[in-house]
């Protein structure tokens, strides 16, 4: 897929998947724009000597005026993919109002704020916005013991359809992917007895993640495509 001089945002793009993400990108000469949380997350990422990846400290993506900051002047935007976010295993007897909020500011509002400016961004243009749901959020039983996780991302699952219906006359097209356990060290170290064999690798969903956001994708919008690997 031909990505030549379109830019492209990736939040999280320093993370495991989200390396993956720009990595793919960057070598299909996407420009990459990569918001950080701070400096130390900058330089950590493997990829800022990339000459196709822009890393910027940004901080917190569920303030809004660090967003709209963020994106102001990347032009002309062609996607937006939003990776950016963070897990809590807690059963609902531990969960305290603070931990609901920080679910919800990580992995959804930070989304959401995300998507808003990518919308303005690329009005009277068109583009692509993928977002990153779970398993968890489409298979609510399964998120027994992190319910907060759980609903953030079944949050993630509804704004992206009904996003995708909103603007597809825009010529926008919104998808989101919904991982299982993915394969990376943080998952190993956690759970080390796992069968990784089963776990998609963060390359495999990265290559879906891709195909959503080029112009070979005419006409996908709306979908939640799971990512489970053969788990």
């Amino acid at each position: 897929m031909d990505f030549r001089d379109r830019h492209i945002v990736v939040s999280g793009g320093a993370g495991a998947l989200g390396s993956a993400v720009v990595e793919a990108l960057a070598a299909a000469g996407a420009i990459c724009h990569v918001p950080c949380l701070h400096e130390a997350e900058k330089q950590s990422c493997r990829l800022q000597e990339s000459k196709n990846v822009r890393l910027a400290v940004a901080g917190n993506l569920a303030d809004e005026a660090v967003v709209a900051r963020f994106y102001q002047g990347i032009a002309p935007l062609w996607a937006s993919i939003h990776i950016a976010g963070g897990f809590a295993m807690a059963p609902m007897r531990d969960t305290t109002a603070a931990l609901l909020r920080q679910q919800l500011d990580m992995n959804f509002v930070s989304c959401a704020l995300c998507c808003r400016a990518a919308v303005n961004a690329m009005a009277g243009a068109g583009g692509r916005i993928v977002n990153v749901s779970a398993r968890a959020g489409l298979e609510w039983r399964s998120g027994a013991g992190m319910v907060a996780y759980t609903a953030s991302k079944a949050a993630v699952a509804a704004l992206t359809a009904a996003l995708a219906e909103e603007v597809a006359k825009d010529g926008i097209l919104v998808n989101a992917v919904a991982p299982s356990i993915m394969d990376t060290a943080a998952n190993r170290q956690a759970m080390p007895k796992a069968d990784y064999a089963l776990w998609p690798k963060v390359e495999e969903v990265a290559a879906t993640i891709m195909f959503l956001v080029s112009p070979e994708n005419r006409v996908t919008r709306g979908a939640i495509v799971s990512v489970y690997g053969k788990s």
